[in-house]
């Protein structure tokens, strides 16, 4: 078993464990995407308690550490992903900055559970991804790469081995209010593709537009990890909406090959 596997090894689908079980008739067991909630959208004036809401029902708080550069927005760094891991709530912290190398040692320091790097955001991705090897062995974390939504998904083919997570983009990062892109699923389905072709054994998530309108449409495309902030801390009622978020995803609709969730056609 792959050493950072070992990591979901509870949480995750067991391959052996589903051969054995492939044998016997067995009574239907739902299951849904991990969730990361996004907690750039909450109320940072009462953050211990918006991050009360999370604990044992999100996996992850969803950490988007922006620099103004890679996308427009600026946001956290370290110290902020250190202070939410302090809660005992595990981090998945989302690099959305130019050359991660400079930062993964620090966002590892502080404690991120997950750290996931753009393919897009450095010259030397395979590079990165080889030092947050080396960096999980000490303190091990989930290695995750990013696409966003122009990227072709073949650019993560030669740190498929190096990663745990492929994180599949439906927006453009740093602009809010968007629909996810029409291709969001089609892209999905080609990482799995590629990652099976490799014989590589990755978490596939999405991350972006998703709502509780279309969250039971998007699990429904079998992807392992979903992302969502504004859906939840909405400033309204985030212990409400992540109750209604959690049944959603236990709920996946079924969708034919050729319908997509509501999107951005351009």
């Amino acid at each position: 078993m792959p050493r950072l596997v070992r990591y979901f090894f509870q949480a995750s689908r067991c391959a052996i464990c589903e051969r054995m079980l492939s044998t016997v008739e067995v009574a239907p067991m739902v299951t849904r995407p991990r969730l990361s909630a996004g907690v750039i959208t909450a109320d940072l004036t009462r953050l211990g308690s918006e991050l009360e809401i999370l604990r044992d029902k999100a996996e992850w708080a969803h950490v988007d550490v922006m620099d103004g550069a890679f996308c427009p927005q600026l946001t956290v760094g370290p110290a902020f992903v250190a202070a939410v891991a302090a809660t005992g709530i595990p981090v998945d912290a989302h690099l959305l900055v130019e050359e991660p190398r400079r930062l993964v040692p620090d966002i590892a320091a502080a404690g991120a559970a997950v750290i996931t790097v753009h393919t897009e955001a450095t010259r030397h991705l395979h590079r990165t991804l080889q030092e947050m090897t080396s960096l999980a062995t000490e303190r091990p974390f989930v290695r995750g790469v990013a696409i966003n939504p122009g990227t072709p998904v073949q650019a993560v083919e030669p740190v498929l081995e190096l990663a745990d997570l492929i994180l599949v983009l439906a927006v453009n990062p740093g602009w809010s209010g968007q629909a996810p892109a029409a291709n969001t699923r089609r892209r999905v389905e080609a990482v799995r593709e590629l990652a099976a072709g490799h014989g590589a054994d990755v978490l596939v998530g999405v991350d972006g537009g998703i709502t509780l309108d279309n969250a039971a449409e998007v699990a429904s495309w079998g992807i392992d990890v979903i992302v969502s902030g504004s859906a939840i801390f909405d400033r309204r009622n985030p212990a409400h909406n992540l109750e209604l978020m959690t049944k959603t995803l236990l709920q996946p609709v079924s969708a034919g090959p050729n319908e997509e969730v509501a999107h951005d056609r351009q």
